[in-house]
């Protein structure tokens, strides 16, 4: 594998992941992951709006004009971000998923990792590279999203996935893993992991 391509696909994974170390997203983060179906779901949802939208504008980047940029990234993003609602809206196994994430699936319009990958690679670069960068930090945010959302659903209510974990009969669920705070005590440990592994994110 080309080198530069391993080094986008792999960069936003871990050291230069968009939430830990841009942090960017955070507000989704917090909402989205009482449980893993949820967490899952907005995940996918990312990675399609910005390995997607990173693709098109790629392709247009060349024809755009610099005055009316910010506009175009908007339509194209709020395109995917509808296609994608409505995907999930269309398959019952989905519908209620799309129901519990609420606003936040339209809001995806506004997530900051979408917009700051369009400006700081898809206009700069040639498409298959910044599909693969779109992918890749959608996969970064979706990874922080999954691990916090773990913890949240296995101590908040004891299960994973839907599925009974902990057996209510010795364990009882803790109310206080399910509400956004928790979620960002859960994030202050995931970055604080990080910055201990990777030294060169710890500041003097």
């Amino acid at each position: 594998m080309n080198a530069k391509i391993k080094e986008t696909l792999l960069n936003p994974i871990f050291k230069g992941n968009p939430i830990t170390v841009l942090v960017l997203g955070i507000c989704s983060s917090l909402a989205v992951t009482v449980t893993l179906k949820g967490a899952l779901v907005m995940t996918l949802s990312v990675i399609v709006v910005t390995g997607v939208s990173s693709l098109i504008l790629s392709l247009l980047r060349n024809t755009i004009p610099g005055r009316v940029r910010i506009i175009v990234q908007l339509v194209v993003v709020a395109m995917m971000v509808i296609l994608v609602d409505q995907v999930l809206k269309s398959f019952e196994a989905t519908y209620a998923i799309d129901r519990q994430l609420s606003v936040y699936i339209g809001l995806i319009i506004t997530n900051c990792i979408v917009m700051g990958r369009i400006e700081a690679f898809a206009l700069g670069n040639k498409p298959w590279p910044s599909f693969l960068d779109g992918i890749a930090n959608g996969a970064g945010y979706g990874l922080i999203l999954l691990i916090v959302a773990f913890f949240r659903e296995l101590l908040g209510s004891g299960t994973l996935f839907g599925v009974t974990i902990l057996d209510p009969s010795w364990y009882t669920p803790n109310n206080l893993v399910i509400l956004p705070p928790f979620a960002l005590i859960l994030l202050g440990c995931i970055v604080w992991v990080q910055r201990s592994i990777q030294k060169d994110l710890q500041e003097d």
